[in-house]
Order: structure tokens, then C-alpha cells, then sequence
């Protein structure tokens, strides 16, 4: 039997609600992409993939220095925090602002467990590529079958 996330049920609740929202036309004034909390927003954008041994996370985060950026697992969840720092003269006046700036943070409930000693993350030209391996039990077996 699954856990209930609470956190999980509320960022659920939030998609569908700005899901009606972008229907209506509203757009994109309400993404919560650098609001502060637990699991809010869908920045940084993520790719989840797996091989055989491992899974594959591919963070976009351009613009946000790998020292900004914090990595944690903790019970099959993945969290990425960090920030984006304003930058630029405080005292210029704005046309267009779309890139936005301050903390966030966001969680990947990762498929199975993993091997939190075989994990590596790496930042290349704005993307972040974290390789996790996967826990042995996890592993797909091969099971032979006899004849009788």
C-alpha cells in the first residue's frame, strides 16, 4: 500500500486548479515557479529516464551558478533547491521581465529506492544531469523457468 503524500495531493490540487486558469486565458501571471515551498511551482523543468542500472534526472537551470544549487534524498524523494540571484543594476526600470529570480525548490518522487552511494551530479552549459544508482533490489532479475 502507497504512503499518502500530503505535499504530493496540494502540487496535484495547484496543476489542475492553473490548468482551468490557462483555459480561461489567465495565462501564465499565476505560476508560482520562484515561490518558496515545499514541492511549488515546475521550475527547474526536469527529464526522468532509466537504464538498467541507474535513473537519470536532467534539470534545466541556466543562469544559476552549480554553488546556488542543493541536492538531497530522502525516502525515495529527490529535492533540488537553490537560487537564482537578481542580477543587474537595482535601479533600472523594467519593460519586460520574464526570467524570474529568488529561491525555489522542487521534488521528484523517484521511482525505487536507489543506492544513495552511487550518485552523481554534474552542471554543463545551464543543465543539470544527476545519475542515481539503482538499489539492487530494484534491478530487474532474470528468473529462469524450468520445465517438470
Amino acid at each position: 500500500m502507497a504512503a499518502w503524500d500530503m505535499f504530493r495531493e496540494m502540487d496535484e490540487l495547484r496543476r489542475e486548479i492553473d490548468h482551468v486558469f490557462r483555459g480561461l486565458g489567465v495565462g501564465r501571471g499565476l505560476s508560482p515557479a520562484f515561490i518558496p515551498g515545499i514541492g511549488v511551482g515546475d521550475f527547474p523543468r526536469i527529464n526522468v529516464s532509466q537504464d538498467e542500472n541507474n535513473y537519470y534526472i536532467h534539470a534545466m537551470v541556466p543562469g544559476i551558478d552549480p554553488s546556488d544549487l542543493e541536492l538531497n534524498i530522502m525516502q525515495g524523494t529527490l529535492t533540488l533547491s537553490g537560487e537564482r540571484k537578481e542580477s543587474g543594476n537595482g535601479d533600472r526600470s523594467w519593460h519586460r521581465r520574464e526570467r524570474g529570480f529568488g529561491k525555489f525548490l522542487r521534488t521528484v518522487e523517484l521511482p525505487e529506492r536507489v543506492n544513495t552511494e552511487k550518485v552523481d551530479a554534474r552542471y554543463h552549459n545551464g543543465i543539470l544531469t544527476i545519475t542515481l544508482g539503482k538499489a539492487e533490489e530494484a534491478k530487474a532479475k532474470k528468473i529462469s523457468v524450468k520445465a517438470s
